[in-house]
């Protein structure tokens, strides 16, 4: 694990952080749920909260076709991780 977190649903293994300290988005999308900084939040409008809901809506369904999720994943504890911020 990288410690890089997708600050929509809590994926602790993002290779680069999301957005620099200076606020320039990454645009590396999220395996687990496909949030993309730079793209879903700027043009797509959605804030990280209200892609977790459209996520957790959809079931929480692993979103990376080319990367398969590491071993024990778990949504429900890795959403967990939000809650502590």
């Amino acid at each position: 694990m990288t410690g890089n977190i997708c600050l929509a649903c809590g994926y602790a293994d993002l290779i680069d952080p999301p957005y620099t300290e200076e606020g320039g988005a990454s645009y590396e999308i999220c395996p687990s749920c496909g949030f993309e900084p730079g793209y879903t939040d700027d043009n797509s409008g959605y804030t990280f909260e209200s892609w977790r809901k459209h996520w957790m809506r959809n079931g929480c369904r692993w979103y990376s076709r080319s990367r398969v999720p590491p071993e024990g994943w778990d949504p429900s504890e890795q959403l967990k991780t939000l809650d502590q911020s």
